[in-house]
Formats: C-alpha cells, structure tokens, sequence
C-alpha cells in the first residue's frame, strides 16, 4: 500500500472509528474474561488444569484415557484430598469445562486482537502514532497468560487449597490496565478530533480522575477479599460483628500486614473504599450534573447509576454469603464502573492547545 494512501487511512474518521470498535469489542472480551475469571475462583474450577500447554491445550481431552490422566493429576494436590475427595470424573468434568474455558477464551481475545492489528497496520489505520502502544499491550497480553499460570501454580503448593492473594491481585491488575489502556485508546479513536469539553468544570475534572483512581484501588481491594475468601465471614452489613471497625483488624504484625492478610481488615477496608466511591460520585453528580452536556453528562449519569447498583449489589453478596451467581456479577459490574468513570474521565479531559 502506497504511503500515500497509508497516511490518509491513519487521519480518515471512518477507518479511526472500526479502529475504536476493534478496540471495545476486545474489551468486552476481557469483561466476559473477567467475569468468567470470578465464576472460575467461586467454584474452585482453577485448579483443575494442571498443566500450562499455551498451544496443546486449546483441545479439550479427546479420550476416556486423557480424562483419567488429568484426573489422576489432580487427585495428588490439597484441593481435591481437602475439598473435592471423591467427587468422582464427573465432578472432575464440570469444574474442568470452566477453567478449560477460561483459558480458551483468553487465547481467543489474543487471536481477535493481533489479526485485526496487522491489517490496520497494513493499511496504515493504525499508524506510527499508534503502534508501538498497541503492539506492547498484545506483549503484556501474552504475559498475563503466564501470570495467569504463575497464579495457578501457587494453588499446588503442599497443604493449599486456593491460590495466592497476592498472585490473584497480580492477574486482576494486569487485566484491569489491559482493559482500561485499550479503552482509552478506543474512545481517542473513536471520537477523533472533536473538541473536548471546555466548559466541563475544573472540579469535575479533578474529580473525574479521583473517582476513576479510587474505583481502581477498590477493586483490587476486591481482590484481595476474593483472594483470602473474605467475603464468607461477617456476613452482616453495616457493622461487622456488631462492631463499625472489626475487633480483629490489627491483630497481625507488622501492621501493613493486616491490609493484605487479615480478613476482617481487609473486608472493611473493602467496604470503605467502596463507601466512598458512591459518597464521592454522588457528591459529583448532584454538585455538576447541570453544568456538564454531552459525553459528560451521560457519563456521570450512568457512573451514578451503576455505582448504586454495585453498591446495592456487593451488600447483597455479602449477606447472601457470596454465591457464584452474585459473585460474579459483582466482578462484572466493577468492571462497568470503571468504564463509566473512565469515559467521565476522557470527556471531561482540557480542551487540546491544537
């Protein structure tokens, strides 16, 4: 293709905007990634694959053989003696199918993401100003598949029968970044060079991208509630034990253990966070609702309405003691949050000195 014609692709609206779609269809898949990621943890699914086959594995077993094989494996880890002991092939299939799906599905956003690459790096849609970026993001997706297996393996260690909080956060955050950098490229694209906001308030920007900071650190405060299984103990909302603040929540040491380590501290923590991203989003919507229009002011509206619906949502996760169902859908619905205070975020931005 002439360089010509490469440089008009790369300043062409309609070519940005299937580059934008591109990039939102990709982070759908990484929400449905994520999701099932949450379903994967909840029915104890991860660690039913015990072997890291980047190409072998994408076929499922083919053999009455190869089922008995990986079954075996898996009989000799802690998970199946302490949990799952003699719940049989069958049951051995079922959490298999979920975590062999996992995975697939995460091949598949790789196959999604570099075919359409190389063809609007072809045709010069994707150009010099894009590339680069775009061309590290597919390398970091390659790297959250063996952090994704680095996490896993931490769940075979003598006596373990779930994995490492800390390795879990590490594949949460990887895909968070994932998501949220290939989001903000997509919204540039698709929105081009239409002018920003002017009249968005300062405030609101500041605003803006504390809310989006905070819904971050949240979740991975979510992270480590999944990961120590937090969620199953004081199952009561608002206070926790009859108490505001957990008799337990310093009791490790040193103290900077507790906000990783210790249950009751890190499901408070938890609830805090979460209680201040709808006080703080709340705060923002009632304080510059009517000064916003456009992108802004739907954004701030939907950010509004989803962050008291995973509010709402998380309470009820809770009491109904973390079932898959809820479970996952409170994974899912953070994700959405994010989303939203990201678009907030982008719309509000300063106006471009071009």
């Amino acid at each position: 293709m002439s360089i010509d014609r490469r440089l008009t692709a790369q300043h062409d609206p309609i070519a940005r905007r299937r580059v934008a779609l591109w990039l939102f269809v990709t982070c759908g898949m990484i929400l449905v990634m994520i999701g099932l990621g949450g379903a994967t943890r909840l029915t104890g699914s991860g660690l039913s694959i015990m072997e890291w086959a980047p190409i072998m594995g994408t076929l499922p077993p083919l053999s009455e053989t190869e089922w008995q094989r990986l079954y075996a494996l898996y009989q000799k880890i802690a998970q199946y003696e302490l949990i799952n002991k003699g719940f049989g092939i069958e049951g051995f299939k079922a959490i298999f199918w979920l975590e062999w799906a996992h995975r697939l599905w995460g091949r598949l956003i790789g196959l999604v993401f570099i075919g359409p690459l190389l063809w609007f790096a072809w045709t010069g849609a994707v150009g010099r100003r894009l590339l680069p970026r775009l061309g590290l993001l597919f390398v970091l997706g390659g790297m959250q598949g063996a952090v994704g297996w680095f996490m896993v393996a931490s769940g075979f260690f003598p006596d373990s029968t779930a994995v490492s909080p800390y390795r879990l956060v590490v594949h949460l955050t990887f895909a968070l970044v994932l998501y949220a950098a290939l989001l903000w490229i997509g919204l540039g694209e698709w929105r081009g060079d239409a002018p920003r906001d002017a009249a968005a308030p300062r405030g609101l920007r500041w605003l803006a991208r504390g809310l989006a900071g905070l819904t971050a650190v949240t979740m991975l405060a979510g992270g480590f509630v999944a990961g120590l299984k937090a969620g199953f103990t004081y199952n009561t909302f608002p206070l926790m034990d009859g108490r505001l603040v957990p008799a337990g929540y310093a009791d490790l040491s040193p103290w900077l253990r507790n906000l990783t380590e210790n249950v009751a501290a890190v499901q408070f923590d938890h609830r805090l966070l979460a209680s201040l991203v709808l006080l703080a989003t709340l705060g923002a919507a009632l304080r510059y609702v009517r000064h916003v229009s456009g992108l802004a002011a739907r954004a701030l509206l939907v950010l509004s309405v989803s962050v008291i619906a995973q509010y709402v949502l998380g309470v009820m996760t809770l009491l109904w003691v973390v079932p898959v169902s809820l479970g996952t859908a409170h994974q899912v619905l953070a994700v959405l949050v994010l989303t939203a205070a990201l678009v907030l975020l982008h719309a509000t931005r300063a106006p471009s000195s071009r």
